[in-house]
Parts: C-alpha cells; sequence; structure tokens
C-alpha cells in the first residue's frame, strides 16, 4: 500500500463494517468505513487514492446503484463487491459493469486481502493513465490553431508535402510547425506525439 490510499468500506451492518476494518488495518491498510452509500459520497473528495469496498445489498443504495453514481460522478475508484450467496447474479452485473472483484460471505480473510490489493494496483494504473490523459489534453490546448491543423494532419499519417499543400503553406513552414509540436507536446518521437494526440481526442484531419 502506497503512502494516502485508503480501503473505503461501505456497509449497512455494523458488525462487518467493524469485522472488515479490524482486518484490513491489522494488514496495514489506512481504511475509512461508512454505514451507507449516501455517507460515503457525502464524504469522498476526488480524486483521493484507494479503492472501495461495498456490500451489494444495501438499503436505499446499494452496491450496484453506489458504482453507478461513481461512474456518473467520473470518480475512477476500484470496486470490490461484498455478497451473499444468493447475491452472485448481482456481483456478475457488478463486475461487468466495472467492478474489479467480488467477495462471498463468509469471506476468507486472504481472498479479501488479495483482492483489495490486487484493486489498489488497479487504481495506480488507473490513476497513471488519468494524468497521462489530463497531460496530453493540457498540452493540445496550448496550440495554436496552425499548429492543431498541422497536429491533426500528421495523426492522419499526411507527409509534409501533402499537408503544405493542404494548408497552403511552405514545407518549411510545417518543418517549423513540426518542431513546436514535438517540443510543447514534449513528445520524444514521432509516435509519442501521435499517442498524446490521440489520448487527448484529436481527430485526424480525415475524420474532421
Amino acid at each position: 500500500m502506497k503512502p494516502g490510499e485508503t480501503v473505503f468500506v461501505v456497509d449497512d451492518d455494523d458488525a462487518v463494517r467493524e469485522s472488515l476494518r479490524a482486518l484490513l488495518e491489522a494488514a496495514a491498510f489506512l481504511v475509512d468505513d461508512f454505514g451507507s452509500a449516501a455517507a460515503f459520497l457525502d464524504a469522498y473528495k476526488p480524486p483521493r487514492p484507494g479503492c472501495l469496498v461495498a456490500d451489494i445489498r444495501m438499503p436505499d443504495m446499494d452496491g450496484l446503484g453506489l458504482q453507478e453514481e461513481l461512474v456518473r460522478r467520473h470518480i475512477e475508484l476500484p470496486v470490490i463487491v461484498i455478497t451473499g450467496h444468493g447475491d452472485v447474479p448481482l456481483a456478475v452485473r457488478a463486475m461487468k459493469a466495472g467492478a474489479i472483484d467480488f467477495i462471498e460471505k463468509p469471506f476468507d480473510d486472504r481472498l479479501l486481502l488479495d483482492s483489495v490489493e490486487r484493486a489498489l494496483e488497479s487504481g495506480r494504473k488507473l490513476k497513471g493513465h488519468t494524468d497521462f490523459s489530463q497531460a496530453a489534453k493540457d498540452r493540445v490546448a496550448g496550440l495554436t490553431r496552425r499548429e492543431r491543423q498541422v497536429l491533426e494532419r500528421i495523426v492522419a499519417g499526411q507527409p509534409n508535402k501533402v499537408i503544405a499543400h493542404e494548408l497552403d503553406i511552405s514545407r518549411r513552414t510545417v518543418e517549423v510547425h513540426r518542431a513546436n509540436l514535438m517540443e510543447k507536446m514534449q513528445a520524444r518521437s514521432l509516435s509519442d506525439l501521435v499517442r498524446m494526440a490521440l489520448e487527448a481526442g484529436v481527430s485526424s484531419a480525415d475524420e474532421t
């Protein structure tokens, strides 16, 4: 577990919450627990890293509803659902909707701890991707209109000669714009530039 990561436990059963907190804290996890989905949503401030362990069946808003609300709010937090034996179909639905795992009651301690570790690792990868995506968008936002036009044509695979013809500028000017793009986008190679452009949602000139 890395500094700042928290395992958020959401369950309306006090005994289950206390048991989960004791187990997780004994394994050196930082834990924050809530008696309802609403209480968690009120308290959680993104982008606080970690993972969510939620009971599939709770009054008012259940684990599935909570997961759907996270998606609606664009909160990218890995979810593990806790389920009773008869709730496995619900848990499968949750996994199809993006949950990392489901744990059946009564749960095996080691199984739960391993699942939490996987969820936290998934969150780290997700955060890395989110950070990269945001950086790419920020860099694209800093381009001039002409640089954006050149970038769109680079993404389309057009050579400098074709870009110059389409934009009615010289090949030398295209080369200058490409050099500026590499610097502004902090790209180390052409493939790096294209990858960031696609991540930022830049469409090729053929698609615009």
